[in-house]
């Protein structure tokens, strides 16, 4: 086939071209400029999105053998990534851009110029795979697998692209681009989010939005424990970094619950009021069987997988889980795997609206309520937080 290897100027899109290259396609190398301005992004060889990386990804074409060429998508990425991670955060919502990337800018805008100039197919050097079957499946190395930003695809993108090294290890990747001659196999991976250059997303969120100062409330009596400049800089199941003036009575840490951006407050109580067992979702797309199907899921990149039961009805996903879940947050994904000897296969992906405990009603279809409380969040507040997450998860 004649393919098209998109390559970051990383070590796994560089060893994915060379084995589309391998495999006898027809293959030509690009690089996204993604940066409307580069000094405003990341410095530094970090694997996404800097000078550094186009300059990497050209070399590693060159040593592979095939033609490369740099695509300026920078305004669409701007608009589709940027845009949308900054108004997601004012709207209470906890995006992940890397999978709005893969969306919106890999499998969207890139596949469809790519088919419009004759390609059959699109490489990325994601860590999950394709089977015979068409379907995607997690890759070998659970511990770099992808296929949660990559569960957003839809069949007919699925079916034109093309991942090489889901039977690999991140190790075996490495070792095989040392054995090809490409400068990049000791290349840091990228772990945070690409446009964010000093990694400080809630000092980002800051200069977009501004400074608005709210109520930091206790969910259990109202009562105000201390105040925010902007509701944006917290997540749910955040402990630190609350700078609570009055102390529990029982002396327990607490949590945040939700962020209410109708009212400007944050509301925080015991970890046990984190927990929720039916997960909503708007968006779904779905490979699978007809539902309710009883699965895994998984509620965030790198998460911990949840057996549920999933029903797809009326444009929304609702998850019923077999067992608690804490930190659950509007605008993440959630994505469903059928267990397969083969692999863990994936049945499809929402982005969730709310998490909700038993005996709660369901809120209309795609409208988190507000008592709820859609989540915010920010880099690195905590260990489970989905912002510190979700940078790490679609470089590739």
């Amino acid at each position: 086939m004649r393919v098209l290897a998109a390559m970051s100027g990383g070590v796994d899109s560089a060893v994915a071209a060379a084995r589309a290259k391998d495999a006898g396609h027809d293959v030509t190398g690009v690089h996204l400029a993604l940066a409307r301005n580069p000094q405003t992004y990341r410095t530094g060889a970090r694997g996404c999105c800097t000078l550094e990386d186009s300059r990497d990804a050209r070399r590693a074409a060159d040593v592979i053998g095939i033609p490369f060429y740099v695509w300026d998508m920078a305004e669409q990425f701007h608009a589709d990534v940027v845009e949308d991670f900054v108004a997601e955060y004012a709207a209470g919502r906890t995006p992940n851009p890397c999978l709005r990337c893969n969306e919106k800018i890999k499998f969207a805008a890139v596949l469809d110029r790519a088919i419009a100039l004759g390609f059959d197919a699109v490489v990325t050097g994601h860590h999950a795979r394709l089977g015979a079957d068409g379907l995607l499946r997690r890759s070998v190395d659970l511990a770099k697998d992808q296929s949660y930003v990559l569960a957003v695809l839809t069949r007919a993108q699925l079916d034109r692209a093309i991942f090489p090294l889901g039977d690999s290890t991140k190790a075996q990747v490495r070792a095989e681009a040392a054995e090809r001659g490409l400068a990049v196999a000791d290349k840091p991976d990228s772990n945070d989010i690409c446009f964010i250059a000093d990694g400080d997303t809630r000092g980002f969120l800051a200069r977009q939005l501004g400074e608005e100062p709210g109520d930091i409330v206790d969910a259990h009596t109202g009562a105000v424990l201390g105040q925010h400049r902007g509701a944006y800089a917290y997540t749910v199941g955040q402990r630190k970094g609350l700078d609570l003036r009055v102390p529990a009575p029982d002396g327990r840490p607490r949590y945040v619950l939700s962020i209410t951006p109708k009212t400007n407050t944050v509301t925080v109580g015991p970890r046990e009021d984190l927990a929720v067992d039916t997960v909503t979702a708007a968006r779904p797309i779905w490979h699978g069987a007809a539902t309710p199907v009883a699965c895994d899921v998984q509620l965030r990149a790198h998460g911990e997988v949840v057996a549920a039961d999933v029903r797809v009805a009326g444009g929304e996903l609702t998850a019923r889980l077999r067992e608690p879940a804490r930190g659950v947050a509007a605008g993440q994904a959630i994505v469903a795997y059928r267990p397969d000897p083969a692999g863990d296969v994936v049945l499809g992906s929402a982005t969730i609206t709310a998490g909700l405990s038993s005996g709660a009603p369901l809120p209309a279809a795609g409208r988190p309520s507000d008592a709820e409380g859609p989540a915010a969040g920010r880099d690195g507040t905590h260990a489970g937080s989905p912002v510190a997450e979700s940078g790490a998860a679609a470089r590739a």
